[in-house]
């Protein structure tokens, strides 16, 4: 056995070896062969598919070509699409079909298969018809047509408008339009031919005269008005504050307030003071964080339009859009500012008697059946003798609230307010009242008493009664917060100019005095007029009791050179 083994050839097992080895990868080879041949097979099923398929698409592209050759052959037909009618509801028929206007008829006609989607096929678009009455292209919507205010919504397609005599109209709504979601008071383009309200127009002018924002304006910065503030809290915040007391003392809160007076002493800012406490006390009440609220800004010359019942509209939409923003329980304020204007005395025989359609359109609204809840209307005038009584009268504007010229502690608030510690003071009027606050407060001081002093260098106008009895008005009789405010204006910038010329630094007492008086010489020209009745309206007087006006013209105004014909000579000082 051990001479048997030891005589075997390592040779010939090592080739028996490396066959063995072979033979397998040889069988490898095979297999991926047969592998590769069967994925070659596939590959070749594939594009045999795809060949066929092209050959398809190809065949129907010309098919397509010739069809569309066809159907924009002209003459083309433009109507306009009513709706479109799913194939299940076409007797006989398996391809989309539409309803279109066209000629004044409403006629079904097939859609062609060139209309990639049926979402093209809006209601309200115009779209081409060929002669076999076919519809083969989408068109977009007319862009002319009347305008007709929406007067209700009846469903998700169609809507109620007003026409131009009085006769309202159901129309369908486009496609466009159904999007939008009109609300009634909004302007929209029709195309009355066929019964299709199109699209919704922004009336621009509109949106200018009325601004929806709650003001930045709050009571602290009104100087020089405490009583009419305390009045205008207690007419208008305490209903809205404590309704139920109100209605356990049946009474009914106030729809509007008056404030009236000379011009240019904080009427339209104490609106704006009202909308914003209205909306900081609704958010305490409500919890939430930011102070909500609609101030509605009505400037009464804009609103005035030259065509028949479109101011009539524009109020209807006005205190619609008033409601629309109190339904939420938010308060809103509608402010008509220059209500004058607006509101005239019926029969006055002014602007062409405009006021016998605007006066009953206002008083409708607020007697209307809808109530006004969490409305208050807030007017403001300085001719109230103007407005029509009937929108005067208790149940309407029921609280009248006289704003008058600042008194001279109301004029040193108001100083105040412009006047702060922030602004550079001349540094040696500071050192000589010890501190910033006392300098500041001699500033002010000095304002006041070069504005409410009376001297010869003061006298504006003395007026003669009917009665015989005289008077002397004084500058500080035609003081207002806006003049206060010019005159801090005037010395700004004087100081300004000081710190530019001569590196002169800080505002001083004498900028105030300068900035004073000449103001005062630049109030004598303004109006530059001897009607008694403007004369009254800035002095706050009655008209009718002023028989004669003399002015007293100081040295260097302008008002000098020119002389009124109604009254005497005045004196030079």
């Amino acid at each position: 056995m051990t001479e048997s083994t030891s005589g075997a050839d390592p040779h010939g097992t090592a080739q028996d070896h490396a066959l063995a080895t072979a033979r397998r990868q040889v069988a490898l080879v095979r297999d991926e062969k047969r592998n590769l041949d069967r994925q070659l097979a596939t590959a070749g099923d594939q594009n045999q598919k795809l060949r066929t398929a092209l050959e398809s698409a190809r065949g129907q592209i010309e098919q397509l070509k010739k069809f569309l050759a066809n159907e924009v052959e002209v003459p083309l037909t433009i109507a306009t699409l009513v709706r479109v009618v799913p194939p299940s509801t076409t007797v006989g028929s398996a391809t989309l079909t539409a309803d279109v206007h066209i000629s004044g008829r409403l006629v079904r006609c097939p859609v062609s298969p060139l209309i990639a989607t049926a979402g093209q096929l809006e209601p309200g678009r115009q779209v081409l018809m060929n002669e076999n009455s076919t519809v083969v292209a989408v068109l977009g919507y007319e862009q002319s047509g009347e305008l007709a205010p929406v007067q209700e919504v009846l469903d998700a397609t169609r809507l109620v408008v007003g026409g131009r005599s009085g006769d309202d109209r159901v129309l369908r709504m486009s496609g466009a339009l159904r999007k939008a979601k009109p609300r009634p008071g909004q302007m929209v383009s029709i195309d009355s031919r066929n019964g299709m309200a199109l699209e919704l127009v922004e009336r621009q002018e509109m949106e200018q005269l009325v601004l929806e924002e709650v003001p930045n304006i709050r009571y602290t910065d009104i100087g020089g008005l405490g009583p009419q503030i305390e009045a205008i809290q207690d007419a208008v915040e305490l209903p809205f504050l404590h309704p139920e007391l109100y209605r356990q003392h049946q009474l009914t809160p106030p729809k509007g307030i008056l404030l009236y007076g000379p011009p240019g002493n904080g009427k339209t800012m104490i609106a704006k003071a009202v909308a914003r406490s209205l909306a900081e006390r609704a958010a305490e009440q409500s919890g939430r964080k930011e102070a909500k609220g609609y101030f509605l800004n009505i400037k009464g010359p804009e609103l005035l339009d030259k065509y028949v019942g479109e101011t009539e509209r524009q109020i209807r939409q006005i205190f619609s859009r008033a409601r629309e923003q109190a339904a939420s329980g938010v308060p809103v304020v509608v402010f008509f500012d220059e209500m004058e204007s607006l509101f005239r005395t019926r029969g006055s025989g002014v602007s062409s008697d405009v006021e016998t359609t605007i006066v009953p359109q206002l008083l409708t609204e607020m007697d209307g059946v809808e109530k006004l809840d969490n409305v208050i209307i807030v007017g403001a005038t300085n001719r109230e003798d103007m407005i029509d009584p009937a929108v005067l009268r208790p149940g309407r504007l029921d609280a009248k609230i006289r704003i008058d010229r600042p008194t001279a502690e109301g004029a040193r608030e108001i100083f105040g307010l412009y006047l702060t510690e922030t602004l550079p003071l001349r540094q040696e009027e500071v050192i000589a009242a010890g501190s910033r606050e006392a300098a500041l407060e001699q500033l002010i001081e000095v304002g006041v008493s070069s504005m409410y002093a009376q001297d010869d260098s003061t006298r504006f106008l003395e007026i003669t009664y009917r009665d015989g009895s005289r008077e002397t008005l004084w500058f500080s009789d035609f003081t207002s917060g806006a003049v206060i405010r010019n005159v801090v204006d005037r010395a700004k910038k004087m100081a300004i100019k000081d710190l530019l010329t001569d590196q002169v630094r800080g505002l001083s007492q004498e900028h105030l005095r300068r900035a004073v008086a000449e103001e005062f010489l630049e109030q004598q020209d303004l109006p530059d007029t001897s009607d008694p009745e403007e004369w009254a309206r800035i002095s706050g007087r009655r008209k009718d009791t002023i028989a004669d006006l003399r002015f007293v013209l100081h040295r260097g105004s302008r008002a000098a050179a020119a002389s009124a014909p109604t009254a005497r000579a005045g004196e030079q000082s």
